[in-house]
Formats: C-alpha cells, structure tokens, sequence
C-alpha cells in the first residue's frame, strides 16, 4: 500500500516520485519522466497494489492519462484510490465509483463536540450548557474540524454567558470572500498572542506539507520568538503541543513523528500571517512596489516551474529578510548565491536538493541562528562558516558526500544542535568541538587516533539529548577514557548506538572491549540502545539490568559472545533484535531469566523479536524445568521474525497464544515445524527459501485455521501444499 499527498499543485513528475518511494521505499533521484515510469513499472508489474491518492485538484484529463500509465501493469485486484473535494475529478478521473462523503448527523456531532470542549461523551453533567452546545454544532455545520477546533476554545470554560457570547459572536456572519471557516477563525482569534506570531510563522509551509517538530521548534528559536533562557527548547516543545491540542497540528499520516496541517488550517495560517510572509508560488506579484518587497521578513520556496526563477530574482528587493527557507529539492543557481550575498539579516536559512557547494558568502551571514543544509550533495562546509558566532543550530543530515567540516568549529561557542545521521563519509570530527558545552544535540561522533576526537571528550557535553552514536569505538583501548565520557550521567540521551565497526582486526582486545562497555553504562532512562560489532565474549551486567525500566528497543549486532544476555526482566522492551552473533549456539532458559531465579512474568511488553544472521546457531528451548518457560513468558508477543539462521534444527519453545505474524527465511523446515504450533492465532505466514520444505503437513495445518495471509516465496523444493484437499485451511 502507498499513500501520497497530491494537492493543489499537480506535478506529475514530484507525484511520480512519491509514489515510487512509497512503494520502493527508497529515494529517488530521476530527473526525467520516462525513466522514472520505466522504473516504476518494473516495481509494480504483475502485483498487486493499493494506492491512495490524497487531496487531489487536478482537473485536466491528459495530465491523470500520463500519470496512470505506469500504474496499469500491476496485477489484477490492483486499485487506485482518490480522495477529493471536487467532483468534477471524480469526471476526469473516470472513476468507476464514487463516495461522497456527508457531515456528520447531529447525534454524532454533539458528542465529538462534547468530548473536546467538556471532557465527556455527552452534556448530561452540565445541562445549561447544552442547548449553546447544540448551537454551536449547527453554526460549525457539523464538520469534524470546526467542532473540534472550536471544542478545544472553550475547553475548561464552564461559563455560560462566555459560551453565548462567542455563539452570538459576529465572526460567523462575517462574508470576506474566503472559504476559511469561523469556528477556524474563532480559534485563532482566541490564541494568546505568542501562540499566533507561531502559528501565522507556519503559513511558510505549503500546503500537506510534512514537518518535524523538533526542526519548527528550533526554527522559532532562531527567529526569537522564544523568551532568551537555557530552556528555549522546552518551551518551544510545549508551545507546539498546545497548538496541536487545539488541532492547528495534526500527526502525519505517513509517519508519526511528523506533522502537517489540514488544508484549511494552511488557508487560515495564510490569511493572518500579513504582509511580513511570503511563500513563493504561482500567486505571487512581482510587479508590486519596492515598498512592498521591503517589507517581507519571511520567505519560503517551493518546487515550481522555472518561472518561479524570475519570481525569485525579484526577491533581491527584499533585504530585509531574516528566513529564507526551501520545502522541495531545488538547484542552487547564480540567482540564489546572488540573493544570499545580500541577505545579511538572515536568521534562519534552510536549503536542500541538489546544491553541492555551499557558498563562501554564507560566512557574511552573522545574525544567522538556524543553518541547514541536510538532504544535499555538498561535499564539505567551508571554513567560514565557524565566523557564524550566533549560531544556534547547524543541520548536515543526510549529506552522503559530506566528507568534512569546518577545523575552527570552537568558534561557534552558541552552538546547540548539531545534526550529522546519515553521513557515511563523514569519519573526522572538528577540533575543538568538545569545547561546545551548550551542545545538546550530537547525533554522531567518530572516535579517531592520535590528536582526534576521544570519547572522554564527550565528558564536558553534559546536556546531550536525543540520539547519539558512537562510531569507531574500537579504538578505544583505555577503559578509564569510556568512564570518563560519563555517559550514565547524560539523563537527555533517549536513543544511543554503539559502533566497534565491522572490520577485522587481529589487534582488538576482547577482554578491553569488554571493559570498555562496562564503563559505558548510560543512564537507566535510555529508551533505545545499538550495540553493534562489540568483540567481547560477554557483555556486562548492566545490558539486562531491569533498573533501565524505559527501554524500548534493543540491538545486538555482532558480537563475539557466546550466549545471548539474559533480558527477560526489562519491564518496557517493545523490540528485540539479536543479528550476527555467530558464536550462539544455544538459546535456552537462560535467555529469560537468571538459572534457578524466575520470577514473574518474562519479556512483559515484548510485541517483536527478530533473530536474523545466527550462523551458528543450533537450538532454541525454552524450559523452565517445571511447566514451560513461555507460560509466563511473552503476552504480548506479536511477530517473530527468524532470518538466516541455516544450523538452527531445533525448536522448543512452549506456546505463545499472543503470536499473530510468524517470518522464516532462509531457514531449515524444522524451524517451520517447531514454530508453527506455538501458536493458534497466527494471521500472517510468510517463509521465504525454507531448505527441505516440500508441503506442509497436516500437523502443521491444524495450527494455521486463523491464518489470513501465506506467503511461500523462492521455496525450490515445494511440490505441494498439502497431500490431501481435505487437510487445507478453509481460511486461506
């Protein structure tokens, strides 16, 4: 399934390309059409797909022929669906059904109203307060939006007069030509005036536009919307989520750690922002007056045709602009280095695509607070950009042909985000940079030799927060370097990746890598931990101590350890994934709880658990000795994923009643056989390249009657699937 935003401006080369990377799930660079439908054919022939189309405008039948003909390969079942406000693209769209979609009735319109501005499904506890209720239902006209929006207005308020007051209010007879609802109106107007200068700072974004909050957050405070103070970050977090309880945010529906905001909100931000905003497209004047381009404090660009340059060039008028952002990946031409050359009040600047050089004249930027140049293929960031002394924030993510950064980086002393995932070539860390101690986002330092970066570095950087990996931590050769990183006093870290990298050395100390980690022990409030290509035979005992109580999700990739830790009494672990821990033999008891010791209930909240690359792995049995050590094991246990583990040959494990998504690959059928049965709620089945597996056996259909998916694939040795008609599944 893919599901792709469209909107207002129907680009069928950007649509294409989102399409492709929801179905690919992987980026795409194709700069010409056919090339691009080539490829997406080739990813879609002969399967089936549903694809969801989203807030379509278009209403030119050539441009929806052109976009459909990579979509017709696929196998039959296949569908397409459009979701839109104009009927008139159900016609062009030649749609074999449509849906319209009514208002809610007033008995479901009551209670959602109820439930956002009383706190109760209904308004029996406050009686007088119901009739205004019903009142103000009709004048939303029963839509979802307006009643919550206007809902979270009088949350709290128990006044009746307030309640009339705003129900008599002569918003909702105002007539100014806009589509943008009161209720949307009201809400705003009732915004503190710190929450509107926010809001009306959103109308930048383009409409369906997908955001993170954090990126917004940090943005504000470039700009100075935040009061000055060591906690500008906090406050900005609360600030957002006080716009999103009033619904002007709402989660993505694509991910959920990302935001946009409903169409008419976009329209209501827009309309308030004033004559200080500007978002380049196909509206913008450029015949207005110098007089009006002065005025402009905040612009954004978005992906249009090459008229938009000329639009562009005209921005040079404007120099009083402290934003200047881009939304779609664009190609930094002369007009650009031109323009940035004479925005010298630029607080926040943030481009993408295909830039690969980075200005020297961003140095003569020095109001700057906000610099981003993540998703580009810059290759390194000049030495002027340490001459950036307010700078606040400095993004690189996903620059894969960024090999360096500036060598006078101590110069930036304001510095407190520096975001560096995803950049491969990056392996040298500035000098000087543990000098920052206002850092609190670090999301990647590179351990090196001689007068490079140390871990102890890390020591003084005690506001750390979020994610933060630790590459090339085999150079690490003195223990007493890792304990002073002081990692288990660095409480912000939520996410934290340990990486000994994958190389082999004959130099590597198992037993100094094993006290190298020991000292490493983070904070016990850590919700996500990586530890990758570790050599130590064993790992410490603070990996399964159950004092880490938050932890979520757990990594071990690569170690030389004999025996899986035992981490059965991490209350909060969600996921657990063992990879390429070819020394493992056995997984047993031990894996569950300390020999001799169980207590309570095992892997409490566990929902997956992957074993993926075991080369050495034999034997999977849990026993407890008594009745069974997954009877108190695993209730909530979800998905099992066994990947390339081709010694494993015995499976005992008990039943795991909660188990619905079952994955082997590359695996013996013995897996299959000893898997299969541990639970009868299996919904999905999916084996792929299962060694020995020619049919399934009627002992193993009797467990598969709740299964709704099968997938068999590359499966040579499958003759049938069963002896006899009679022993298949009637849900299959």
């Amino acid at each position: 399934m893919a599901w792709v935003c469209v909107s207002e401006e129907y680009d069928v080369l950007n649509i294409s390309k989102s399409i492709f990377e929801a179905v690919a799930k992987e980026n795409t660079n194709f700069s010409n059409l056919n090339l691009l439908h080539v490829a997406l054919k080739e990813k879609l022939s002969k399967k089936r797909f549903l694809l969801v189309l989203d807030d379509v405008w278009n209403e030119d039948h050539s441009k929806w022929e052109l976009l459909q003909s990579p979509l017709l390969v696929g196998a039959p079942g296949s569908k397409v669906i459009v979701t839109t406000r104009s009927t008139k693209v159900a016609l062009v769209m030649d749609s074999e059904v449509s849906y319209g979609l009514d208002v809610l009735s007033s008995e479901d319109a009551l209670p959602l109203f109820a439930q956002h501005a009383v706190g109760e499904k209904n308004f029996d506890k406050h009686p007088t307060l119901k009739s205004l209720g019903e009142g103000m239902v009709q004048k939303c006209g029963r839509l979802p939006l307006a009643l919550k929006a206007l809902g979270r207005v009088l949350k709290g308020n128990r006044n009746d007069d307030e309640w009339e007051k705003l129900l008599k209010s002569e918003i909702w007879d105002i007539d100014d030509g806009s589509e943008i609802l009161p209720a949307l109106r009201l809400s705003y107007y009732h915004l503190p005036p710190h929450l509107k200068q926010l809001f009306a700072y959103c109308s930048l974004f383009p409409k369906d536009c997908v955001f993170h909050k954090n990126a917004l957050v940090l943005m504000w405070m470039g700009e100075g919307f935040l009061s000055q103070s060591k906690s500008m970050e906090s406050l900005g977090n609360r600030y957002f989520e006080e716009l999103q309880s009033r619904s002007f945010f709402q989660l993505s529906t694509n991910d959920k750690l990302t935001y946009t905001m409903h169409d008419l909100i976009n329209d209501l931000a827009t309309s308030v922002a004033g004559e200080f905003f500007c978002r380049l497209d196909a509206e913008m004047d450029v015949s207005d007056t110098n007089e009006t381009f002065e005025k402009f404090r905040h612009f954004s660009r978005t992906g249009l045709p090459f008229v938009s340059y000329r639009k562009l060039h005209e921005l040079t008028r404007a120099t009083r602009l402290r934003t200047f952002f881009t939304v779609s990946p664009f190609s930094l031409d002369n007009v650009h280095v031109e323009l940035l050359h004479k925005l010298h009040f630029l607080r926040v600047l943030k481009l993408t695509g295909s830039i690969t050089e980075v200005p020297q004249s961003v140095g003569s930027l020095k109001h700057l607070r906000y610099l981003s140049f993540s998703n580009t293929l810059i290759t390194c960031l000049p030495e002027e950009v340490s001459d950036l002394y307010n700078l606040q924030s400095l993004f690189v993510h996903n620059c894969p042909r960024l090999s360096s950064l500036p060598g006078s980086f101590a110069k930036l002393i304001t510095l407190r985000h520096l975001g560096l995932s995803d950049t491969p070539n990056l392996n040298k860390m500035p000098l000087g940079i543990a000098g920052l101690s206002s850092l609190q986002t670090l999301s990647k330092v590179m351990i090196e030799e001689g007068n490079g970066f140390k871990i102890s570095d890390l020591k003084g950087l005690s506001d750390l927060q979020g994610r933060l990996s630790i590459m090339g931590q085999e150079k690490v050769i003195n223990p007493m370097h890792a304990k002073d990183a002081n990692l288990h006093q660095k409480k912000g870290l939520d996410v934290l990746e340990m990486d000994w990298g994958n190389e082999s050395n004959d130099s590597r100390n198992e037993i100094i890598e094993y006290e190298v980690l020991q000292e490493l022990r983070p904070h016990p409030k850590l919700k996500i931990l990586k530890i990758l290509f570790y050599k130590g035979t064993r790992f410490p005992g603070w990996v399964s101590n159950p004092s880490f109580d938050q932890l979520t999700e757990l990594t071990l990739c690569g170690s030389r350890s004999t025996h899986i830790p035992t981490l059965g009494h991490l209350q909060s672990l969600k996921k657990l994934v063992v990879e390429r821990m070819n020394e493992v033999k056995t997984v047993g008891f031990e894996f569950l709880a300390p020999t001799n010791s169980f207590l309570g209930i095992t892997f409490p909240s566990l929902e997956v658990l992957t074993f993926k690359g075991m080369q050495g792995w034999q034997r999977w049995s849990i026993d407890s000795g008594d009745d069974g050590g997954t009877r108190r094991s695993f209730p909530h246990l979800h998905e099992i994923c066994i990947s390339n583990c081709p010694e494993l040959a015995q499976v005992s494990i008990g039943l795991i009643p909660s188990l619905q998504v079952l994955y082997i690959e590359e695996c013996s059928q013995e897996v299959l056989k000893g898997m299969v049965g541990v639970s009868a709620s299996l919904v999905t089945l999916k084996m792929l390249d299962v060694k020995g597996l020619t049919h399934l056996h009627l002992e193993d259909l009797i467990h598969l009657g709740a299964v709704e998916e099968l997938y068999i694939v590359r499966c040579v040795e499958l003759r049938y699937l069963w002896e006899r008609e009679s022993e298949a599944c009637n849900n299959l």
